[in-house]
């Protein structure tokens, strides 16, 4: 694989376009699902999609820049998920930061099978790594910008960089979870659920000194 971080394509214009790169794309994204890249070929994607080999090229150009659009779509599918589940009922501090981890928490898993392809292909291919990191960078400023509000209540010489180690705690324990599953590192069963939980309890305790149960 090459790489090329950057996807450049033109947008299709017409429907009809359009709605084929949409086949494309749900189709590879259900294959790498399935088998991970090895699963993933040109010929593959083309017959589930129900479209012909050239129009998978024309769009796309060959596998590498495939996988640079279907990683594209996830993760803007993944920001836009993120945004969405920001949104407490109500603003006080403690459920501003079970929103944030919460949100987080089910991003995650709700992308877990696609995210744990790219992560396993960041390994080797840099353009994935590279496209993966942006992404995660991304995801955290947008956590530390929700949690602004919460800064005046953080009682430490340095609330940003809590916010900051609070966004690197969750975001490791959801990739170890998205790569691993839920007994890698222990034999007690931890659902996602009860991991979210935890999770809330530990940054509420950090962030503001006080559990929000």
């Amino acid at each position: 694989m090459t790489t090329e971080p950057a996807l450049d394509l033109p947008p299709p214009q017409q429907a009809r376009s359009r709605r084929t790169q949409q086949r494309i794309l749900e189709a590879g994204t259900a294959l790498l699902e399935e088998g991970g890249i090895e699963a993933l070929t040109i010929a593959a994607v083309a017959s589930r999609a129900g479209v012909s080999v050239g129009s998978v090229y024309r769009r796309f150009g060959g596998k590498d820049r495939l996988i640079a659009g279907l990683q594209h779509a996830m993760i803007d599918e993944f920001r836009a998920d993120i945004i969405r589940r920001f949104a407490p009922l109500r603003t006080d501090p403690a459920t501003l930061v079970a929103s944030a981890v919460a949100g987080l928490t089910k991003t995650f898993e709700a992308h877990a099978p696609l995210m744990r392809v790219f992560i396993l292909a960041s390994a080797t291919d840099p353009g994935v790594a590279q496209m993966g990191s942006e992404a995660s960078i991304d995801a955290g400023q947008v956590f530390r910008r929700f949690l602004e509000p919460v800064v005046p209540m953080i009682g430490a010489p340095e609330p940003e960089l809590c916010l900051d180690v609070a966004f690197r705690l969750v975001y490791a324990a959801c990739m170890n979870r998205v790569l691993h599953g839920e007994r890698f590192e222990s034999e007690r069963p931890l659902t996602w659920s009860q991991l979210t939980d935890e999770l809330v309890n530990v940054v509420c305790l950090y962030l503001l000194g006080a559990s929000p149960r």
